[in-house]
């Protein structure tokens, strides 16, 4: 079976562990939680960047650095994971969904402003499979309606739009080092904060509401609890492993773009005959290779697809199911018309990708799609 991830390890891993280790210290916030920290802030130019247990705390960490709660409206795209919504319906704030783009799982940005009330606080672009949202379109609009931006950038390290990292753009921005993104910890986030009145805060609500930071910086004589907060910092286990991926990150992105193009240029004749849509990158954005996806004709055939590739050992999956149609959701909320998200749902299908995919077994993938649409 060619599986659809398989997490890579670069081989310095289980050495910086036995270092932190042997370094005694071990609760976070150590040497390889700063040097994870620093190599964001240096490399990608945010502001103050903080190492959490997962991506989902970073965004609930957003949701109460920006005081969301009841009464605060927050949009959201419908074509995203659960998490983007969930941090925020945990501080009691309405969530409004909107669509994808037509040809693109990320929101339209054109649509926004329609969706904008008294009521919203903020927006939170998620860029699906590492490709910009159209962020000069968002920041403009919060802009002139004096609201957040917050960036779900778990899928977008090291990608960019117009020249700027993605994740340095919006006020505030979350990642992932979940083990099926391009940089993995197992699990692991991370919070970057690119307006500065939100970094004292931040890292109180990362210290569990105390000034836990500013006591060790020499700042205050004690620290004590002075706000709302969790324990959001990861281990130094985490974080030295994930210093291990970080200090590879250019390797590893060569690797994976190598993959991606191999995909497109298999499958480019089955898009130039109208049987399947292959991924756009905009031209204010940058591809960092994130996933590979195929757009099917139609939900019956991805089915067909998904099982065609199953009966040859092969692993493709389908991604979210729109938001605004879960269960959770519909119960007490009038469900909106998204057309676009909706048709992503039944017609996006994930191909096997990760780093030590081999050329022969990509080949194997690419054919077995092309047999299928011949024979349809």
């Amino acid at each position: 079976m060619i599986p659809f991830n398989k997490p890579f390890l670069t081989g310095s891993e289980t050495k910086y562990i036995e270092e932190a280790v042997q370094s005694g210290k071990l609760s976070g916030n150590g040497v390889f939680t700063q040097k994870c920290q620093k190599f964001f802030e240096e490399k990608y130019g945010m502001k103050k960047c903080l190492l959490t247990t997962s991506c989902t705390d970073a965004l609930e960490m957003c949701a109460m650095l920006i005081d969301a709660g009841p009464g605060d409206e927050i949009i959201i795209p419908s074509y995203t994971f659960v998490s983007t919504a969930l941090a925020f319906v945990r501080q009691g704030a309405k969530i409004i969904f909107a669509d994808s783009e037509s040809g693109n799982p990320n929101l339209d940005a054109s649509k926004l402003e329609a969706l904008i009330t008294p009521k919203t606080k903020a927006i939170v672009v998620v860029h699906y499979a590492g490709i910009a949202c159209d962020m000069d379109a968002v920041m403009a609009l919060a802009k002139e309606h004096n609201l957040v931006v917050i960036e779900d950038a778990a899928q977008a390290i090291d990608s960019f739009h117009n020249g700027k990292a993605l994740g340095s753009i919006g006020h505030l921005a979350a990642f992932s080092f979940h083990e099926t993104k391009n940089i993995i910890a197992g699990e692991g986030g991370l919070l970057a904060i690119n307006d500065e009145k939100y970094i004292d805060r931040s890292e109180v609500i990362w210290e569990k509401g105390t000034n836990r930071a500013s006591f060790f910086r020499g700042e205050v004589n004690k620290y004590g609890w002075v706000d709302t907060g969790s324990s959001f910092l990861p281990s130094e286990v985490i974080a030295a492993f994930l210093y291990a991926q970080l200090e590879n990150l250019d390797a590893i992105q060569a690797k994976r773009k190598s993959i991606w193009n191999r995909y497109r240029e298999g499958l480019n004749m089955l898009e130039a005959q109208g049987k399947i849509k292959l991924p756009v990158v905009p031209e204010f954005a940058t591809n960092n290779a994130h996933m590979f996806f195929i757009v099917c004709g139609s939900l019956e055939e991805r089915s067909g697809l998904i099982k065609y590739l199953k009966e040859r050992d092969l692993h493709a999956v389908f991604h979210y199911i729109s938001l605004h149609k879960s269960e959770f959701y519909a119960k007490g909320n009038a469900v909106p018309e998204l057309p676009n998200s909706d048709f992503f749902t039944d017609h996006l299908l994930r191909l096997p990708f990760y780093y030590e995919l081999a050329e022969a077994d990509q080949d194997r993938i690419i054919t077995a799609i092309n047999e299928f649409y011949a024979n349809a």
